[in-house]
């Protein structure tokens, strides 16, 4: 099923989804009937967005949460634990837990911008972890999560159906949705863009015309799925900033069906159809642009997620890899595999890079150098997938981040020694 489609529905039970009405006075087999709001009320048609759950007991049975009392590297906007740098920062890959740890346990955040509470700007976290999250369930008040697995494949048990994730697939959670992340593998390591913003959606085509970059039927949502346990659940939430916890006597994965527009859904980065120049230079990187999550200013992103996906490179008098540049918006970007061909040393899978405002930055010298006297035939940049979460203020880095033993301090080290140009002399006269 489409993951933009106007309106899906699913049931898990024949006969569950009411038929003509969203609440009638009774619902089948006695479900109790919850509409779940990704946007307001009077959002337009166009970019509301709500599901209706039909579930086995009210999400407002609860008993009152409490902070959430364990250590955690989980932060939140506002960030403001340092002031925003200009500095180029890059990390070697975020170390796996050497004790047991699951999803929420393996949060660790890097930095983001905006403000949760007033709906603008993100987050930005890695997450690494050795164990299935087991009598727990987790949702984020804050924002939707928009999951990119590096290492090890996932199982998403949500409220609306399970979704199975694996590297070079994303999959976007929608604020307030419960999920459940259980490992396949022994390890799992990954980013997430926490987005406070509008709701990501594909971006406008313009003179690209009806099709190419990611097209909607590539998007697929879970099919309706529900466990029916009465043991004892903690769940955790993320609320205005921090962690909340309370504990359930059942599972509240517990949606039997739905319908609506609002749910999780998965997309494949394989199938992205990449544009290029097929003369002279090539494109901004905007022309990869998978999602984005607009802002109040048309053409100026609260966030986009662009990637970097195998593409043929056929410009002819051109400096193939990306060139060097300084950009209103701020860069964070990550590697799910290979090499990225502006930097063959230094930024390795798992690993991320920040360049933020008018942060000067582009190939290093290697790339450089073999680019500019190397032969322009035909070439594919293949066995790599890189990508950048783009937004139109300054990213400020956690303290953790700045000062973690995987931060490189010799990262501007990699345009240290350009030559200067050698121009030719005046003439005499």
């Amino acid at each position: 099923m489409s993951g933009f489609a106007n309106d899906v529905a699913s049931e898990a039970v024949p006969g569950a989804l009411p038929v003509g009405q969203n609440s009638p006075q009774r619902t089948p087999f006695g479900l109790y009937a919850e509409q779940l709001s990704g946007t307001a009320f009077t959002a337009p048609r166009l970019t509301n967005r709500r599901s209706w759950l039909y579930r086995m007991r009210p999400t407002a049975s609860h008993k009152p949460y409490a902070p959430y009392a364990k250590p955690t590297l989980l932060r939140s906007a506002p960030f403001n634990e340092l002031p925003p740098s200009p500095n180029r920062l890059r990390w070697d890959p975020l170390p796996m837990p050497k004790t047991p740890t699951d999803f929420v346990e393996g949060l660790a955040t890097y930095g983001g911008n905006g403000d949760a509470s007033t709906g603008q700007g993100i987050g930005v976290h890695l997450y690494a972890c050795n164990r299935s999250m087991k009598g727990r369930v987790f949702y984020n008040a804050d924002g939707e999560l928009l999951m990119v697995p590096q290492v090890g494949r996932l199982r998403l048990v949500t409220e609306m159906g399970v979704i199975d994730l694996e590297p070079s697939e994303i999959a976007v959670v929608p604020r307030g949705v419960r999920f459940r992340v259980e490992l396949a593998e022994a390890e799992a390591r990954g980013y997430i863009c926490e987005n406070y913003g509008q709701l990501f959606r594909l971006p406008d085509l313009g003179p690209i015309g009806a099709n190419g970059l990611a097209n909607p039927r590539d998007f697929s949502t879970p099919v309706a799925w529900f466990e029916d346990i009465d043991a004892p659940c903690e769940v955790v939430q993320k609320f205005d900033g921090r962690l909340w916890t309370t504990t359930l006597e059942h599972s509240p994965l517990d949606v039997v069906a739905w319908h609506g527009n609002l749910a999780p859904y998965k997309y494949d980065l394989r199938r992205f159809n990449t544009i290029g120049s097929i003369s002279f230079d090539h494109p901004d990187p905007s022309i990869f642009t998978v999602i984005t999550s607009p802002s109040d200013t048309p053409g100026t992103a609260n966030c986009d997620f662009v990637i970097f996906p195998p593409r043929w490179l056929v410009a002819e008098h051109t400096f193939r890899p990306p060139w060097f540049h300084r950009n209103v918006m701020s860069e964070f970007m990550g590697l799910v595999h290979g090499a990225y061909d502006a930097k063959h040393e230094g930024f390795a899978p798992g690993g991320a890079s920040l360049h933020n405002c008018m942060a000067g930055h582009g190939p290093d010298q290697a790339t450089y150098e073999a680019a500019v006297k190397g032969d322009l035939p035909p070439h594919k940049v293949d066995q790599t997938m890189a990508f950048m979460f783009e937004s139109r203020w300054a990213i400020r880095p956690t303290r953790w981040a700045t000062e973690a033993p995987h931060c490189q301090l010799d990262y501007d080290d990699v345009w240290a020694n350009f030559a200067k140009a050698k121009l030719p002399k005046p003439a005499s006269g």
